[in-house]
């Protein structure tokens, strides 16, 4: 059948490419096959009759001929076994059956294989003796190797199902075709992105040096057969590489190849994209029959659909690339975050930036900043303390050749596949490139971070962008670390201008004193002490707490201290100090009120059995006393707030101190203190705490054994409120002289 389908094409003219159905293709591909029928006499089986699809199946030409014995026309079928079949009918008369038999055609160069369902038949005269053998059968060659090509493309959409690698389903593509048509080299070419070049994909029987010719051809007119159909957008058939122009620039190398013909089918996409050429090559001049065509279609439809389902693919992972690289940065931007905001000293925050990038952004890290007018390098980060020290020795300088410098001048970021211009020690650390990004401050650098590679390693622009994301991270941080700093040495500063730098003096009386003030020092607190001479040889002493803390506690905590101060020497009645004071706490604007104040106020002098002490209280916490017995008791004396605009009537409480008898005046934040899951501290516990300590204590053994007591209960918990604390004991009698 497939000889005769050539010879009736044979010297006509190829009808032009039209839109074809594909049951076309499936109908060419597995075709519909036509009976074969021959009758033979006699023991010699000559061929007496023949339809035109016999002669056609068996070569045509000079077989077509009646009245010779089968075995000289067809001599090859009797190695094969089918003469003796014909014997054997003949002889015993039963019939025979062969189903998808193989026959060899031909001899030598022109041999070819066949298949056949066939059936030997006796015949017999009226007397039912057997004078001959007809046979009827069917050509199945065409089923035969659809059947195998639909098994070859079947398992080459399963590969595909699978997500087998495209080079794998191209090259077993290719594999399969030329094992289906011998006489077929097959090449697979895959288009760039852009759609301008086609690129090597899969030819396992072209040479090597041909298929590293042709990789990269660009799609364009008069590119080979595969560039020009790239181009078209359709078949481009050149049945003879040696006589058609499109292969002038690549004449030569297809007959070093030993290619004579080549058939290229574009492979699209379902949206008309292209993404490639299937191409059948031949070492002999041929033009394709329509079978030929509808298998290049056939085929390039898988091909497509492999690549499509590749390119689909990598999209996916390139997807989930981005989207990981995305989380990756987020984690790594929010580890930063939290490093960088662990602490609130700015050093410390630029040691932590270095340590951030390095490895993670780049192997070589240094972080610069201008302090009075000079740029110092205070942090480095490297892979060994070798390279570190190194590269820390290293200060830029302040000239246009250094690129800190630039960058510092600029507040752009700045990048570069060389080494940085300027002195440093770029050689000895193998730098190849580097990246500096400034540390900004309300829109001025008042840093850098200079990220240096090593080993031709380069920056891409999601580096530097994660760079200067880090960078901003970090000025930020060091900006609220200076500012807390700043903030914290002004609170500092403030609180000890309003406390005591030392207690005075005081003759017959031991002083002793702790302040602790609530959270972490940024804020002023308002709790309060002072000890001060009235200048007629007796000292005045005062300890209190302001409602509120911060700029408004201080005024307050200065404006009480202020007026008793002032007022003092000239009042002896404390009652009347305590009164001043409250007046002018009312006489305040409204708008400088900051709440009401609570205080313990009083005069102490020498006394010749000890201390004499006069004091008020005005809504505080009262004293307590510990006596020569060792026993604690409380100061009562009534007295209301101050500062609330309602006229104070305190009254006064007149005691003497005895030596070693200590009177502790203290805020409520040592008795309202609290530790995890606890109660107060209490009053109770504080009585217990200054009842332990030792016999004739001083005022600092008292001072310390309650300080002490209260860091036990607090177990390290910060305290919620400040804590302040005034201890006066009475000394002993001065030792006599001899």
């Amino acid at each position: 059948m497939t000889i005769e389908r050539e010879r009736r094409s044979a010297g006509g003219e190829r009808r032009p490419e039209t839109a074809r159905d594909p049951g076309d293709d499936l109908s060419l591909l597995f075709g519909t096959s036509t009976a074969l029928f021959a009758s033979m006499a006699g023991p010699a089986h000559v061929l007496e009759a023949a339809n035109p699809a016999f002669f056609a199946a068996i070569g045509g030409g000079h077989r077509e001929r009646t009245g010779v014995p089968l075995a000289e026309l067809m001599p090859e079928l009797a190695d094969q076994g089918f003469i003796g079949l014909l014997d054997q009918v003949y002889r015993s008369g039963e019939r025979h059956v062969g189903n998808d038999a193989r026959v060899v055609i031909g001899v030598g160069d022109h041999a070819a294989e066949a298949f056949f369902d066939f059936t030997y038949e006796a015949r017999r005269d009226i007397g039912g003796n057997v004078i001959g053998v007809r046979m009827i059968g069917v050509e199945t060659t065409q089923v035969k190797h659809a059947r195998r090509l639909a098994a070859e493309q079947r398992a080459l959409l399963e590969q595909i199902a699978r997500q087998a690698p495209l080079h794998d389903v191209l090259d077993g593509m290719c594999g399969a075709i030329e094992e289906l048509c011998p006489d077929v080299i097959v090449s697979v070419l895959l288009a760039d992105e852009d759609g301008r070049h086609l690129r090597h994909g899969a030819a396992p029987s072209l040479p090597d040096f041909y298929n590293q010719a042709i990789d990269g051809i660009a799609a364009g007119e008069g590119v080979g057969s595969c560039g020009t159909a790239a181009h078209r957008r359709r078949a481009v058939i050149v049945p003879d590489i040696a006589a058609d122009p499109l292969w002038d620039d690549f004449r030569g190398l297809a007959g070093r190849a030993g290619l004579a013909a080549c058939w290229s089918t574009p492979i699209l996409a379902r949206d008309g994209r292209l993404l490639g050429t299937f191409a059948m090559y031949h070492r002999t001049p041929r033009a394709p029959q329509d079978t030929d065509l509808a298998l290049a279609r056939a085929f390039a439809d898988t091909a497509a659909l492999a690549i499509e389902r590749h390119h689909i693919e990598q999209a996916r992972r390139a997807a989930d690339a981005r989207e990981k690289a995305a989380r990756d940065d987020l984690a790594f931007l929010l580890t930063a975050s939290t490093a960088l905001s662990g602490g609130l000293d700015e050093r410390q925050t630029l040691h932590r930036l270095a340590t951030l990038a390095s490895p993670a952004l780049a192997p070589l890290v240094a972080v610069d900043v201008v302090e009075s007018g000079r740029v110092q390098r205070v942090a480095t980060a490297a892979p060994t303390e070798q390279a570190r020290t190194l590269l820390a020795s290293y200060a830029p300088a302040r000239c246009a050749d250094d690129a800190v410098a630039r960058v510092l001048a600029s507040g752009l970021t700045e990048v570069a596949r060389r080494t940085p211009t300027g002195p440093g020690p770029w050689r000895d650390l193998g730098v190849t490139g580097y990246v500096c990004v400034p540390l900004m401050d309300r829109g001025r650098p008042f840093g850098a971070l200079t990220l240096l590679s090593t080993d031709g390693h380069c920056f891409d622009g999601h580096r530097v962008a994660l760079a200067e994301e880090l960078a901003r991270r970090t000025a930020s941080a060091a900006r609220d670390a200076r500012q807390y700093a700043q903030r914290a040495a002004l609170a500092r500063d403030l609180q000890t201008g309003l406390l005591l730098p030392d207690l005075p003096d005081v003759p017959g009386a031991q002083l002793a004193a702790f302040y602790h003030p609530a959270g972490e020092g940024l804020e002023i607190g308002g709790d309060f002490y002072d000890v001060f001479d009235r200048g007629d040889g007796s000292w005045a002493f005062i300890l209190g707490d302001v409602c509120g803390r911060g700029a408004k506690a201080a005024t307050t905590t200065a404006l009480v201290r202020h007026t008793a101060r002032a007022v003092a020497p000239l009042l002896d009645d404390p009652v009347h100090v305590v009164q001043a004071v409250d007046k002018a706490l009312n006489d305040r604007h409204s708008h400088q009120n900051n709440g009401f104040v609570t205080l313990v106020y009083g005069h102490l002098a020498p006394a010749a059995d000890g201390l004499d002490v006069t004091l008020v209280r005005a809504g505080h916490t009262p004293p307590l006393l510990l006596d020569t017995g060792h026993a604690v008791g409380t100061v009562e004396a009534s007295g209301g707030l101050l500062g609330i605009g309602i006229p104070s009537r305190p009254t006064a409480r007149r005691l003497t101190l005895r030596p070693s008898e200590s009177l502790l005046l203290y805020t409520d934040g040592i008795t309202e203190c609290r530790a995890a899951g606890t109660e107060q501290y209490g009053d109770t516990r504080l009585a217990k705490a200054l009842a332990s300590v030792p016999r004739r204590p001083s005022a600092a053994d008292v001072v310390r054994t309650v300080a002490d007591d209260v860091r036990g209960f607090m177990a390290g918990r910060d305290v919620e409120d400040d804590q302040a604390a005034l201890v006066i004991t009475a000394a002993g009698p001065e030792p006599s002289g001899g």
